[in-house]
């Protein structure tokens, strides 16, 4: 097993490509890819992270075939923002996607869309979080499963449990707030941790997973890109049936960070989709128990997919990539779910990559990376031309990392009586954190060599001024000019008044009209 570790400042040298629409069915480059995300997945919630109660079979066996990364962060701890930033290779400011209902422009480029454009078949199975729900962002084919905002009602999993008489119960209560104001006191007292009401069959990690294999089935020896997004372990964190017991909550160990009541810094930044204070170690071994009895569920559909390659002969030569769109705090200061301060276990999430032939198999990469490198290796993997839009590093370049990564956020909070917004970021180097709200004299910092589960601020500790500052560099650095926003073009854009939309052949007319009149010699 070798250890990669940080080799100097980031490069963005992406090796040798072949021009973009070069790639024709058949050519022996085109691999097929597979890429697997589960969602709030914690990045030490897996064995091979070292996690020793959770059992993870065949995520650790992809990891043994493939590349560890132990440093790999998000760049917005939310699910849309994430993925459109998975999807585009761009940051969150530069997509503009802020929120969990919003859309990815048109004219942003995705890797889906350029795999597509070069002879790739594209397919998305599973959670997207995107508005309009069917968005169109480069996949020929679109299989949903979705879980927050109107998509539940648009997709095709909620259409195949109404033909079936079913209901995703806990599901709903948990995600739309005219049901989840009428919950029940078992729903308060559990967290929404409690045995789904839905049998394996019909849970949505199975079914997923079964629209996944009839893609796979389809397969040839290369061309075909598929994601399979899973809801899962997302709260409200309900496993069916053996999996909500395969854990006893009385025999969890609660993970490192937790703390015995949650600190005011904390609270005020956000109570909690469950009220922080309300949180308990009874409470939390329940959650923690049915967290990781979703994610050996997940686990095991995991291995169906990577057994259906096997059996068809395409596991070596195809690109495996897991991650997650951002972490869970799991009682990490107190804390369950999201949306409160970066910290690791929120911004840090795991990337497991087997590339073809196994190659690098069972490295571990200790490299800084975050979630615009992801769609860059795609690309590169698949010998794509890259967008001068994306500037994430190629992954497969074992030798590059970040000196650091930034981690956006937009903040909506009631401040006398009104709603204020502002920006929040996180810088993460390997040693420190420094964590900004509103403006740059409105900071924490950490000393994560002393201090790994980030309970004391060392900001106004005048031996970290040089740090501080090193950090602050480094955001305005990037954001000034490393992620610039990409050229937005739209020839077709709505018009204000519908007789002002451009008619090529007028417009010719009037081109030509000019050309005459100009007083030069004509030819």
């Amino acid at each position: 097993m070798k250890t990669l570790k940080f080799m100097g400042k980031w490069n963005l040298d992406n090796q040798p490509i072949r021009e973009a629409n070069s790639i024709e069915l058949g050519d022996k480059y085109m691999k097929n890819i597979l890429f697997i995300m589960g969602d709030q997945h914690r990045w030490d919630c897996i064995g091979a992270y070292g996690n020793k109660i959770l059992q993870t079979p065949y995520l650790d066996a992809l990891a043994q075939d493939g590349v560890k990364h132990t440093e790999h962060y998000t760049t917005y701890p939310v699910c849309t923002p994430a993925r459109y930033s998975i999807l585009s290779g761009l940051y969150t400011h530069q997509h503009m996607g802020w929120s969990n209902h919003c859309t990815l422009a048109d004219g942003i480029e995705t890797f889906p869309k350029i795999l597509r454009k070069n002879g790739y078949k594209t397919a998305a199975i599973g959670k997207m979080h995107a508005t309009p729900t069917y968005l169109d962002m480069g996949f020929d084919k679109m299989i949903l499963c979705e879980q927050d905002g109107d998509g539940r009602y648009d997709d095709d999993y909620h259409k195949y449990l109404k033909e079936q008489g079913l209901l995703d119960e806990n599901d709903l209560i948990d995600q739309r707030q005219e049901f989840r104001a009428k919950a029940d006191e078992k729903y308060w007292d559990t967290c929404g941790a409690m045995k789904s009401n839905l049998d394996e069959k019909h849970h949505s990690t199975t079914w997923i997973t079964n629209r996944a294999l009839e893609e796979i089935n389809s397969w040839g020896e290369g061309g075909n890109m598929m994601l399979v997004s899973y809801v899962k372990p997302h709260h409200p964190f309900d496993p069916p049936a053996p999996y909500d017991t395969m854990y006893n909550s009385e025999e969890i160990e609660i993970l490192p960070g937790y703390t015995e009541e949650v600190s005011d810094v904390d609270y005020e930044h956000g109570s909690g989709y469950f009220d922080h204070k309300n949180l308990t170690e009874d409470k939390l071994r329940q959650v923690t128990a049915h967290y990781y009895g979703s994610i050996t569920h997940m686990d095991h559909h995991i291995g169906r997919l990577i057994e259906a390659l096997k059996a068809k002969g395409l596991y070596e030569d195809t690109l495996i990539v897991y991650t997650s769109d951002h972490g869970e705090y799991l009682g990490f200061h107190h804390m369950l779910l999201k949306a409160n301060y970066m910290y690791d276990p929120l911004a840090k999430v795991p990337l497991i990559i087997k590339y073809p032939n196994n190659e690098y198999k069972g490295e571990i990469n200790e490299q800084i990376s975050c979630n615009i490198d992801l769609a860059p290796t795609f690309l590169t993997q698949a010998n794509c031309q890259i967008p001068w839009t994306m500037k994430g590093l190629n992954l497969s370049n074992q030798e590059v990392g970040r000196e650091m990564t930034i981690c956006e956020g937009l903040r909506v909070d009631m401040c006398n009586g009104v709603l204020e917004r502002y920006y929040e970021y996180m810088v993460r180097s390997k040693d420190y954190k420094l964590i900004i709200s509103k403006n740059f004299n409105h900071y924490r910092f950490f000393d994560l060599k002393k201090d790994p589960y980030e309970l004391n601020d060392v900001a106004a500790d005048l031996q970290y001024k040089e740090e501080i500052e090193r950090h602050k560099a480094f955001l305005a650095q990037t954001m000034t000019f490393d992620a610039l926003t990409p050229i937005y073009l739209n020839e077709e854009e709505k018009v204000f008044i519908e007789d002002k939309k451009p008619d090529l052949d007028k417009r010719r007319e009037v081109e030509e009209y000019f050309k005459l009149k100009v007083p030069y010699e004509k030819e």
